[in-house]
This record gives C-alpha cells, structure tokens and sequence, in this order.
C-alpha cells in the first residue's frame, strides 16, 4: 500500500517557501500562503507522503499576464529543496468569461495532464494508487 495520500485542501506553505528560497523573493505568487484560499487559481492537486513528509503539489502559474497560465507540478523532497517536474505542455487561456465551454475544456484538460504526471511520478507508470 502506498503511503502517498491525496490533500485537498490549502497548499502547504512550504512549497512557497522553498520556492523563493531557490528562486527568490515574489517570484511565486502563484503558491503564496498570503492570499486568500478563495482568490487562489484552480484547480489544484496536492499530495503527501506520511511517511516522509514529502510532498507533491499541481498548480496553475503565470508570469507578469495572469491571464496566460499552465499548470507545474513541483515536488518537495524529504531533505528539502524543491524540483519541478515537467508534465509537457499545459499551457492556456484564463478567459474573463467564466462559462467559456471552450477554454474550460482546455484548461481541465491541461489540468489532468499535469495530475496524470503528478501521479505516475508518486505511484509510477502503472498508477497503483489507494483507495479514497
């Protein structure tokens, strides 16, 4: 049985931290704890390992324009640091219409492939995960 379980919740603070630890001050808006649970992109992924305390988080980012995201996923070692795993492309469109069908179904897709990656990392290419 794994010991990788799902989080749904806030992200952990730490992937904030490490980040601008390793890159800078403000240069990850996209994880900072500071803004509120609600003005925080979506969807988002996370993960912890509670055996380790490793964990795994899928995030929209952007650079200076909000508007043009793609989703990372980032892992955060045991023994601190951090890595960002490369899912391919995930890039899209944040429209400011929010019932845009077309956008909506890029960016889910654009989502799930950052999870699919995300999850052949933790559980590797079979995908064995827990149960919910």
């Amino acid at each position: 049985m794994s010991n990788w379980r799902r989080y749904d919740s806030t992200l952990f603070p730490i992937f904030h931290e490490r980040f601008e630890e390793r890159w800078g001050e403000g240069t990850a808006p996209f994880l900072n704890p500071s803004v509120f649970d609600e003005d925080q992109p979506r969807p988002r992924a996370q993960w912890i390992n509670v055996d380790t305390g490793a964990a795994v988080a899928v995030v929209p980012i952007w650079e200076d324009d909000r508007k043009h995201r793609s989703f990372a996923v980032f892992y955060l070692p045991p023994a601190g640091g951090i890595w960002v795993l490369r899912p391919g492309f995930t890039q899209y469109i944040e429209t400011e219409t929010p019932d845009d069908v077309a956008q909506l179904a890029l960016r889910n897709d654009s989502f799930k492939k950052a999870v699919a990656h995300a999850e052949e990392f933790i559980f590797g290419p079979e995908g064995k995960q827990p149960p919910s």
